[in-house]
């Protein structure tokens, strides 16, 4: 960083040292100085003070520009009273009037304006008054001189709050959108660990529930036949398979991995092979499906119907008892597909504190971003109900 570029640096960022190093020094070279140069004599004390009130107060110009402005107006005031000639320490004027249109309030500006417009004029009128070699001429070039001074300080000051104002609306901007940036980018991330979680869920909970359904029934036909036990372990051994790729497809996908598996998702043409899998736990099912589709649903909606089901029949799988009997039916209208699952097991008062309905809260989820609705209540007559509607997309 070159040299200039660490000293505006440093500028900026300890305004208050800046202006405690500038007060000290006008007042040294202009404040001290003004009683050097215009000599002592009787009013020296007052000189001295004066030219201290007209430059000391640059010390707190940013921190308190009225308070400051205040009190060297105030003294050049008494100056005005009290002696003719211009002071070196009235250099402060058109610094306290830079201050005031830059950093002090707006109507401190205008004040500050004015009360400069003021004292040129006092100043102007009361030499041509005492006279000498002062003329009308002179006075209006005296007003104009120290109008104009007044002025260019005021306009670079207000030029000097606007670039502030406009700079730090950039950075507020610029913050306000990394804020936002930031909370699109935790929110993008809690809604991919949703998905994760849910297909996660629907992959291992239904794998899971047949494999252990058909490691209880074959270590119980072992002792029996044989051969429905390594027809059993078959069965096992290909519900593994699967979910181990449908695992390793997931984590292709989180990883971004070129390589991973490009194996189609579930769709609906997919559902009878879930229905023949399942039926392999011995869970009785009857399939029925009806209509036509009026248009196809995205790829998205179909992977949440087969999610569906799926989810449903694991259910039934794990909380419907033995002997338990499931109804899958898919039908098509106007409006879209309805998918009703029912079964007659023991219905809601299988579930347990263990099974708080992550899976019915993932359908519900998945489901809800292609306004559908889920009914998932328990049947009066036994069994439990769960009834899916995916409407169409429309554009």
């Amino acid at each position: 960083m070159t040299p200039h570029r660490t000293i505006d640096r440093w500028i900026r960022e300890n305004p208050y040292r800046v202006d405690l190093i500038l007060g000290l020094g006008m007042w040294l070279l202009f404040g001290l100085g003004s009683a050097f140069l215009m000599g002592y004599g009787g009013n020296g004390f007052t000189l001295v003070v004066v030219a201290s009130a007209q430059t000391l107060p640059l010390i707190w110009r940013r921190k308190h520009p009225g308070l400051a402005a205040a009190i060297i107006v105030a003294a050049h005031l008494i100056q005005l009273v009290t002696y003719t000639d211009f002071l070196p320490s009235q250099i402060s004027v058109p610094i306290v009037v830079y201050t005031l249109a830059a950093y002090a309030k707006r109507w401190q500006s205008i004040a500050g304006m004015i009360s400069g417009f003021v004292g040129a004029f006092l100043m102007s009128s009361k030499l041509l008054l005492l006279g000498g070699s002062w003329s009308l001429e002179g006075w209006l070039i005296s007003f104009m001189g120290l109008a104009l001074t007044v002025m260019v300080s005021w306009t670079f000051g207000d030029l000097a709050r606007t670039r502030r104002i406009a700079t730090q609306t950039l950075e507020d901007r610029a913050r306000r959108l990394e804020i936002e940036r930031q909370q699109e980018r935790d929110l993008a991330a809690a809604d991919e660990r949703s998905h994760i979680a849910r297909e996660m869920h629907d992959i291992v909970a239904h794998s899971l529930s047949v494999i252990i359904t058909q490691a209880d029934g074959a270590r119980y036909a072992s002792e029996h036949d044989p051969e429905i036990a390594r027809e059993t372990l078959a069965t096992i051994s290909n519900t593994g398979r699967g979910s181990l790729r449908e695992m390793r497809r997931l984590l292709g996908v989180l990883r971004n991995d070129e390589e991973a598996s490009t194996r189609p998702l579930p769709t609906l043409t997919d559902v009878e092979d879930l229905l023949e899998s399942t039926r392999k736990t011995g869970l009785d099912i009857e399939y029925n499906a009806s209509g036509q589709p009026r248009r196809e649903l995205p790829a998205g909606a179909e992977l949440t119907a087969y999610r569906s089901v799926q989810e449903a029949l694991t259910n039934v799988v794990k909380h419907a008892g033995p002997s338990a009997k499931a109804v899958v039916s898919l039908s098509w209208d106007n409006r879209g597909l309805k998918i009703v699952i029912a079964d007659n097991g023991r219905g809601a008062g299988a579930l347990g504190t263990a099974d708080s309905g992550q899976g019915l809260r993932g359908m519900h989820e998945r489901v809800s971003l292609y306004d559908g609705q889920v009914e998932a209540t328990p049947q009066q007559s036994g069994g439990f109900r769960v009834a899916v509607f995916i409407p169409y997309t429309e554009d």
